[in-house]
């Protein structure tokens, strides 16, 4: 039960006290699809003392206002770091497309934003499905500012993960998630058209068919086999050049460490892994990484970040 505990407890604690956050202003940018055209990504940027920018990227369903993606924006402001919460496409429900986990166009443009491209120090920092994004990113591009990456509960291998959200335990979960992308999907609806109707999306209730009935046509995959086997980061993680750190939680409901631990052994002598107590993106408070400064998870990573800017 203690996994379900600290998956669960910062939620609750920010929709009773959200975080307070420093200034921010609103920042967008567009990128070309060849299915879709012309698809705008928006996020809110924030300058700290440092020029070092770090990308946020929010997990599956979520945003650029969940708990963990502001928690995280906390600790940076604490260490002042700037920082960029940015939106996957269409997770500000604004309609233009859907991603998915794989999707490293999106990370393109965010990169060569009038914002972004002029930085001589930037780091890569995501959540859940954010995380698994990063590091793929990190593995197939090669950019010479990327000081650093950070992943936090990274699902690494897509099938097998697949397979662990839709047991009957973790349906709380799911359905938590499936509630975030039918409403971006109902956007992408109201705006254009969809792989099926949006009646039949919202009866949904496994990340397996969502994949396969929506994820694999709209981008081009055979089904959502082929998906998991295309974009699943787990394999790239020796490949990996940069100054990675990836945090588990010993007790993930939602991404259980039997998952991720055969790619978590082959990865580069670049990457850090720890596996520590802890939830799905929710971690004990006085959670000690060896980091300077106060404890707990986004500090600590906060910290360690800071550190290679």
């Amino acid at each position: 039960m203690r996994g379900h505990v600290w998956t669960l407890r910062p939620l609750l604690r920010h929709a009773v006290r959200p975080v307070h956050l420093s200034a921010s202003v609103s920042w967008s940018t567009t990128l070309d699809d060849p299915r879709r055209g012309r698809v705008r990504l928006t996020g809110k940027l924030h300058e700290g003392k440092s020029d070092a920018l770090v990308i946020l990227v929010h997990g599956l369903g979520g945003t650029v206002d969940s708990h963990y993606v502001r928690d995280a924006a906390r600790a940076l402001d604490a260490v002042g770091l700037s920082y960029l919460r940015v939106h996957l496409r269409g997770a500000d429900r604004s309609g233009d497309d859907f991603y998915h986990a794989g999707l490293l166009e999106d990370l393109d443009a965010v990169l060569a934003s009038p914002e972004v491209r002029e930085r001589t120090s930037m780091s890569l920092f995501g959540f859940s499905l954010g995380g698994h994004l990063v590091l793929r990113y990190a593995a197939m591009r090669n950019l010479p500012t990327l000081r650093a990456v950070v992943a936090v509960c990274p699902p690494l291998d897509l099938a097998a993960g697949a397979v662990e959200i839709d047991r009957l335990r973790a349906r709380p979960y799911l359905l938590h998630v499936l509630g975030g992308l039918v409403e971006m999907y109902e956007g992408v609806a109201a705006r254009g058209p969809v792989p099926i109707p949006v009646e039949r999306a919202r009866a949904i209730r496994s990340i397996r068919v969502w994949d396969d009935l929506i994820v694999a046509p709209r981008h081009g995959f055979s089904g959502a086999d082929h998906y998991y086997s295309e974009v699943s980061a787990g394999p790239l993680l020796s490949t990996l050049d940069v100054e990675t750190l990836i945090v588990a939680g010993d007790a993930d409901p939602m991404v259980p460490l039997s998952t991720t631990e055969p790619s978590l052994r082959r990865a580069s002598r670049k990457v850090d892994v720890r596996v520590v107590r802890g939830g799905h993106v929710g971690f004990p408070a006085r959670l000690d990484l060896g980091q300077p400064g106060a404890r707990g998870l986004e500090p600590q990573l906060a910290a360690w970040l800071a550190r290679r800017a």
